[in-house]
């Protein structure tokens, strides 16, 4: 699979004798994958995030490829002169787009957050699950080649939190990489196709694949069932090189989002069966293949129950002044920055 970005050997530590927080990074980000990067508090998750999406620099190694990047920080400063639809616009343009695709987008996404009744709202002035949403409808409006999230769930509501789901989906479906860290182990829990641990500064590759008992939460949660058929003579879906083990390539089409289970169906139909955050993405796919497939029938079951797990330990930092320099680039994680 074609790589978006690579890091060889990347290092970074802030001031010239201040302790390395991260050393010797080697890290591939193909097209159209979803990435999840695990670790405790302050291991350096944030200033690997922030290296990724072009925030920062590395103070040793190499960093080759630019894609178009967006991010959402763990923190968004809302001490800016814009209201939210204002700030979105502005953020739309500085991305290329012009001035009315920008604020169509804008209304867009406010909508599908449920925050339209914001757009004439002053940053300053909104809630801290509003902010957010702000925060996370920046990135999405501009649909980067790679989306780097950096705890993108925390303070939105439960019906922001499903939409953002979908986002994700969405973007690597269309072949876009997403790169995310969340406190939460359950949170796209079976999607991701590769999984890293910050530790001691290291970037680490963990074994478990997507799927397996031992990544928490992949049998849980409702799945979609989708009855398709495809055009004459297409051959059944097959997996592909460089694909996560599971996920197939339509003729046509990239990797199917959710890397689902396929079924032979009744008269030479498929049955794809995918966690239901990844079901809209999936038709879409399905959908718009040349030729299409034909949607015969979509079906939801609940997932089985599973005894929770403890809760996964987070503790936020204290809050960071913004820059006004990069509105919406905040300083180092203090948790992250060296101590004397």
């Amino acid at each position: 699979m074609p790589e978006r970005m690579r890091l060889d050997g990347v290092g970074r530590r802030y001031g010239v004798r201040g302790p390395w927080v991260l050393r010797e990074v080697h890290l591939a980000v193909p097209e159209g994958t979803l990435l999840r990067i695990e670790g405790t508090n302050g291991t350096g998750k944030s200033t690997l995030l922030r290296l990724l999406a072009g925030i920062d620099r590395p103070s040793t190694g190499r960093i080759t490829g630019r894609p178009r990047r967006a991010y959402v920080p763990e923190r968004f400063p809302v001490a800016m002169p814009f209201t939210s639809a204002g700030y979105l616009t502005h953020l739309g343009r500085i991305h290329g787009l012009t001035g009315a695709e920008a604020a169509r987008r804008a209304a867009e996404w406010l909508e599908r957050f449920g925050a339209a009744g914001h757009a004439r709202t002053r940053l300053a002035e909104l809630s801290k699950g509003t902010s957010q949403k702000v925060a996370v409808a920046q990135a999405l409006l501009a649909e980067p080649e790679l989306l780097v999230l950096d705890e993108a769930w925390t303070g939105l509501d439960r019906g922001a939190r499903e939409v953002l789901d979908r986002a994700v989906a969405e973007r690597v479906a269309d072949g876009g990489t997403v790169v995310f860290v969340d406190h939460d182990p359950q949170r796209l829990a079976g999607a991701a196709d590769a999984r890293y641990r910050v530790a001691d500064g290291r970037l680490l590759a963990q074994e478990e694949r997507p799927g397996t008992p031992a990544d928490p939460g992949a049998a849980t949660g409702p799945r979609v069932t989708i009855e398709a058929e495809g055009p004459p003579g297409a051959a059944p879906p097959t997996g592909s090189p460089g694909t996560t083990a599971g996920a197939p390539r339509l003729p046509g089409a990239p990797r199917l989002p959710g890397g689902p289970e396929i079924t032979p169906g009744p008269d030479g139909a498929f049955r794809f069966t995918v966690p239901a955050v990844h079901s809209d993405a999936l038709l879409r796919a399905l959908l718009t293949t040349r030729p299409p497939w034909h949607i015969r029938a979509v079906t939801t079951a609940p997932g089985p129950a599973v005894p929770p797990g403890p809760a996964a330990p987070y503790a936020p930092g204290p809050a960071v002044p913004p820059d006004p320099a990069t509105p919406y680039a905040p300083a180092p994680d203090p948790d992250e920055a060296p101590h004397p």
